[in-house]
Formats: structure tokens, C-alpha cells, sequence
């Protein structure tokens, strides 16, 4: 059943009209990419650097917290204006403001004097980094065939996933051998070098697949927009499948992760930096994994995503629950690996929400949906950092808030889940239709 199912859904994504991909769509594709992976450095430089931040501002947990807390506030704010925007403005020209507001962000960190200056420039460096992932999304719809989107949205992610590597192998040591400032100030080079391959070589689309002129842009059109992508249960349900994969990733790797190992574990520095190092390695190699499934085999989306939930929950507990001082070696090896899960479930949530939109959507639509992960993170990073400081430091009960936002997210995905299904099999319906009705 589910096989029959899955390949009539691959051979129904071929539709008239698609870019043609090859080398060109990589080349310029690679382009945009290479911007996203840019802002995960950045984004996840804190993560490195956390314990050094609350020295260098003077600041408790909660304080600390509030860094990456701000960020992830502007970019879940940002993620439905950024899709209008991409919508009607194109991709070139929201990439190239992104860039421009990442790296000023990144710079500002880097000279920051107090608390309140490096907060205003994390929260500059979250509105650019905002603009990135779903201008890229929207890239690889433009120049690629729809039946490799799945494929493409896992690259795109493992990307990012590529750069959370080079934060945790090269600006942790670069913090350590040259300081905060040189660190941060020279790590921001690398959005000089992007804006410039964004702005000569950087296009839309391809010719011959211009989108359709687009509409007076007013409040009524973005009131339009928003709520018929928010009408579809695909979009709903790929917002609650972000939100309940991508957040327990984020959190250990933005910013708690480092703490929790080596506070609470006892690891050193390096010992834990080198796992933090192991869960983007898992995230790289799985996202490719579910790539290649969910390509061949569209009905493996939701099994996926919950299995992943299942799986990072019982490790969690595990971990918080293991009766020694110090949760074993082996047991933080497989926390670490499991994690690294989380980033690629969280991009089955843009394989519900692209299928339930038609083209001219695809940006809000996605906007809706990245506003999941990123509101889970943002809420558990702050309960995280209120519940070490009113536990004094008890980071088995500051991580249980895991399992809560994991159970509501389950119950929505439940909830949504037959009636997004019912939808797509309609739209896939129609798409057949129509192109039984195209003139050769």
C-alpha cells in the first residue's frame, strides 16, 4: 500500500512546466547555499562561546540565555515577513539584505562593550540569518524539478549543519588562541566574500521560467496570502512537525549543550566540544538518509518524524535519569548521535507544507512552517536558563521541559495528520488532471 502510494506520489511531482536542474541550477543554487551556511556560523558561534560570554558580560544563566533567546525571537518574527517578502521580491534581493544584516550583526558582537550592545547586535545578526533558509528553499523550487525537493531541502539543511561544524571545530579554537574579538571580527569576513558571489553571480531563476507577475502587493494581498497558506492543514502540520523535531538539536547546540556537558557531566572543554562535534556529523549523514527516503518513498515522511521524537525522548530520559553522578561515555556518545536526527526530521516539515501550496505560496508557506522549530527553541531555551537558576543548577529537571513541548507537538501532528493527507492526495488528483489537459 504505502509503496504503490509512494511512488504514484513521485511520478505526480513531475509537473509540466519544472526547471530543468543540471549543472547551472547546481552552480547557482550552490550559491545561495553557501549565504545560509555562512549565517549558521554565525548563529551557532554563541554555542561555543557560551561560557565565555557569560564571563565577558558578567551575567547569569537566565541572562545568558536571553542572547539566544532574542535571536531566535527576531528570526521566528521575521520567518512570514521574509516569505512575503521572498514572494514578491525574489530571492537576489532578500539575500542580499540578510547578508548585509548577519554580518553587520556579527561584527557588532565582536565589539560589543557591554550586555546591551551585544544583545542589540544578536538581535541584527537573527533578522539576517532569518532571510537565508527560505530564500534558499525557494531557490531550489525555481531551478530544480519538484521531485527532487526533498532531496534538495535535506542539502540545503546539511549545509547549515556544515557550518555549525566549522563554529564548533574553528571559532571555538580561534576564541581560545587569538580572544573574543579577533575571533568574532574575522569570522565576519566570511559574509563579505558571500555578499559578493551573491551580487555578480546570484540569479532568480532560469530563463524561460520567469513566475508569474505578481499582484498589487497591499495589506490585503499579505492578509490573502497568509491565511491561505495558514488554510491548509499541510502547512499546519509541517509547522508542528518543525516545532516538535527541530528544538531539542538547537537547544544543545545554540547554546546549552556545552554547559550540560561540562557542568553537569564533568567533561572537559574538548571532550565535550568533540561531541557537540559528534551530533553534527549524525545530522549531516542522516539528513542525507532521509533525503534519499523521502525521495523515493513520499508516504515515509511522518513515520520518520515520529520516530525521531520517539527516539530523542527515550534518550533524553535516559540520560536525565541514570542513577550515577555522571551519565556514561557511551550513553552521551548515543544522546549526541541521536540528536543529530533532530535537524533532518525537522525538514520533513517543508515536505508537508511545499505539496499543499502552489507555487506563488511557497515562500509564505514555508515562513509558516520554519516558525515552528524556532518557537520551541526559543521557549525552551529561556525555561532551560529560568529552571538552572531557581533549581541551582539542576539540569535533569531544566531539560525535562523537553518532554512537554515534545508532547504537545506529537498531539498537533496527530491531530493534523489525516486531514493533510486527505488534501494532498486532492491536489495530486487535480495536478494529474491538469496535465492530462496540457497541449504538447
Amino acid at each position: 500500500m504505502s509503496s504503490s502510494g509512494s511512488s504514484s506520489s513521485s511520478s505526480a511531482l513531475s509537473l509540466p512546466g519544472d526547471p530543468p536542474g543540471g549543472r547551472r541550477a547546481l552552480a547557482v543554487w550552490g550559491i545561495g547555499v553557501s549565504v545560509y551556511f555562512v549565517a549558521v556560523i554565525f548563529r551557532t558561534s554563541l554555542g561555543v562561546a557560551g561560557l565565555d560570554a557569560a564571563e565577558r558580560f558578567h551575567v547569569n544563566a537566565s541572562a545568558l540565555s536571553t542572547f539566544s533567546i532574542l535571536q531566535l525571537l527576531v528570526y521566528a518574527g521575521m520567518q512570514i515577513p521574509v516569505g512575503l517578502l521572498v514572494d514578491s521580491l525574489g530571492t537576489k534581493k532578500v539575500l542580499t539584505i540578510g547578508v548585509v544584516l548577519f554580518t553587520a550583526g556579527q561584527l557588532g558582537f565582536a565589539f560589543s562593550p557591554s550586555y546591551g550592545t551585544a544583545l542589540a547586535s544578536r538581535a541584527l545578526l537573527g533578522c539576517g540569518d532569518a532571510m537565508t533558509f527560505i530564500s534558499v528553499l525557494r531557490l531550489g523550487t525555481r531551478w530544480f524539478p519538484a521531485r527532487r525537493g526533498p532531496m534538495v531541502a535535506q542539502l540545503a539543511g546539511l549545509a547549515g549543519m556544515a557550518g555549525n561544524l566549522v563554529s564548533t571545530l574553528v571559532i571555538a579554537r580561534l576564541l581560545h588562541g587569538i580572544g573574543w574579538t579577533a575571533a568574532f571580527a574575522g569570522s565576519a569576513l566570511a559574509g563579505v566574500v558571500v555578499l559578493v558571489l551573491l551580487l555578480l553571480f546570484l540569479k532568480d531563476h532560469p530563463e524561460g521560467h520567469e513566475p508569474e507577475p505578481f499582484p498589487h502587493r497591499g495589506a490585503a494581498y499579505v492578509r490573502r496570502q497568509i491565511a491561505a497558506s495558514w488554510r491548509e492543514p499541510g502547512t499546519r502540520l509541517g509547522l508542528w512537525v518543525h516545532f516538535t523535531t527541530q528544538f531539542p538539536a538547537m537547544v544543545f547546540l545554540l547554546l546549552w549543550g556545552l554547559p550540560f556537558l561540562v557542568q553537569a557531566q564533568g567533561l572537559s572543554r574538548a571532550t565535550a566540544g568533540e561531541l557537540l562535534t559528534l551530533v553534527v556529523l549524525s545530522n549531516m549523514l542522516v539528513g542525507l538518509i532521509y533525503g534519499q527516503v523521502v525521495a523515493r518513498h513520499h508516504a515515509a515522511r511522518l513515520p520518520l518524524a515520529l520516530g525521531t521524537v520517539g527516539a530523542t525522548a527515550l534518550v533524553w530520559a535516559v540520560t536525565l535519569l541514570y542513577p550515577g553522578e555522571h551519565a556514561p561515555m557511551w550513553l552521551l556518545i548515543v544522546l549526541c548521535v541521536v540528536l543529530g536526527s533532530c535537524g533532518p526530521a525537522s525538514m520533513l516539515g517543508f515536505d508537508f507544507a511545499r505539496p499543499a501550496n502552489p507555487p506563488e505560496r511557497q515562500g509564505t508557506a514555508s515562513g509558516i512552517t520554519n516558525m515552528g522549530g524556532f518557537t520551541a527553541s526559543m521557549t525552551t531555551l529561556f525555561a532551560i536558563g529560568v529552571l538552572l537558576d531557581a533549581t541551582g543548577d539542576n539540569y535533569s529537571i531544566a531539560f525535562s521541559v523537553v518532554f512537554v513541548l515534545q508532547a504537545l507537538g506529537v498531539s498537533q501532528i496527530l491531530r493534523l495528520r489525516r486531514r493533510a493527507a486527505r488534501r494532498e492526495r486532492e491536489r495530486l488528483v487535480a495536478s494529474r488532471v491538469e496535465t492530462v489537459h496540457v497541449p504538447a
